[in-house]
């Protein structure tokens, strides 16, 4: 089954596939219907493109070779590598990640340090917090002489948190979601540390940005979250983000040309459904117009004279899902079960897809940039 409809097509998409007879990835765009590589040896990995002047001018316009339908492909089984499948879009880039960009999840993750961790105490929390901060955050832009009012009082209140520094302060958090090389493309398996009793996906839109901080594309990502490990101390950020198959990105990169735009970006309206095992079925929506801070400025905080990326990054832009509906226990919200399938959709970025596993069980991550260089040396592309 295909992960974009015949209406998105007409877009200009860069992506990876793994080709077994090299034993290793190629870089691909899709043309009428079909996966072309175009891998080049001017242009071996997809963060060469999006160095270029005009990435998706070189892509539209690349000699290349077709593997064979987007139907096909997308229909491949990930991770075996006898079978040429779609991988996560980006290679050489660092993966990094913005928190607490939406006032929901803002408020969603003051509860979550106020139960430190623990789901039954939510509920109750949830009811009082929300009260005192909820709706009231919308609409303030971070940074802002307002923002610094309202900080003022949810301090006289009891209620502020470092969750709402990030939030509505002037410096936004920006952490390391995974390592390079190490995200999960569509269809693959995605991963829970075993530790975890509350967790939940957040679906969100992934910018493609170069080591200029230019903005070049964006794709759809799963930022998979340990619930109760980050509401325990935010100092367990990392242990919470980054595990084996925990972090998603694609279908693919959709590049800025005269069909999209960071406009589009600003605009997108996400929709995430979870289907269980057990029947369950979650619909959650997250709005790109309701982000409290633009794009171009979480950019601008993370690339620029204070921190190089020589190979440019990939940023997720942080989710306005907040998990709250219950799932087996009332006042406990909803937390993932083994076999959860995932899909995110927006227009124009087509559909990921993946399936919940623990970390533990999904293939361990050996493919790393020495791998990817050693292969390509033999390929004679560098």
């Amino acid at each position: 089954m295909s992960f974009l409809d015949t209406s998105e097509l007409n877009g200009t998409f860069l992506g990876r596939v793994w080709r077994p007879e090299v034993s290793g990835p190629a870089v691909v765009t899709l043309r009428d219907g079909q996966v072309i590589d175009i891998t080049a040896k001017s242009a071996p990995t997809v963060r060469d493109i999006c160095e270029m002047n005009d990435p998706a001018a070189y892509v539209s316009a690349a000699a290349g070779t077709s593997l064979g339908t987007l139907e096909e492909i997308a229909s491949a089984t990930p991770g075996d590598l006898s079978t040429t499948h779609f991988l996560a879009p980006c290679d050489l880039q660092s993966v990094k990640a913005c928190g607490v960009t939406f006032a929901s999840s803002m408020v969603e993750r003051v509860i979550e340090e106020q139960a430190a961790g623990d789901p039954q105490k939510a509920e109750e929390i949830r009811g009082r917090v929300g009260s005192a901060i909820g709706e009231s955050l919308r609409n303030i832009k971070a940074g802002s002489e307002e923002a610094a009012r309202v900080k003022q009082v949810l301090i006289a209140e009891g209620l502020w948190s470092q969750y709402l520094e990030v939030g509505i302060g002037p410096d936004a958090e920006v952490f390391s979601k995974a390592q390079v090389l190490s995200s999960m493309g569509p269809g693959a398996d995605v991963g829970l540390h075993p530790i975890s009793k509350w967790n939940n996906p957040e679906p969100e839109v992934v910018l493609a940005v170069s080591s200029k901080g230019r903005i070049v594309g964006a794709t759809l990502g799963n930022d998979v979250n340990l619930r109760d490990v980050e509401g325990r101390s935010a100092l367990l950020l990392s242990k919470a983000k980054d595990n084996n198959a925990s972090c998603s990105i694609g279908p693919m990169f959709r590049l800025f040309d005269a069909t999209f735009s960071i406009d589009d970006v600003r605009e997108a309206e996400l929709d995430m459904r979870v289907e269980g095992p057990d029947g369950f079925v979650l619909d959650g929506h997250s709005s790109m117009r309701e982000i409290s801070r633009d794009p171009e400025d979480l950019v601008r905080q993370t690339v620029g004279r204070h921190h190089q990326y020589p190979d440019g990054i990939v940023l997720f832009l942080g989710t306005l899902f907040a998990p709250t509906k219950d799932r087996d226990v009332p006042g406990e919200g909803f937390t993932h079960k083994l076999g959860d399938v995932v899909t995110i959709s927006a227009p124009g970025f087509g559909r990921l897809t993946n399936t919940v596993r623990l970390s533990t069980e999904c293939p361990e991550w050996t493919f790393g940039i020495s791998h990817l260089m050693r292969n390509l040396a033999q390929r004679e592309l560098i």
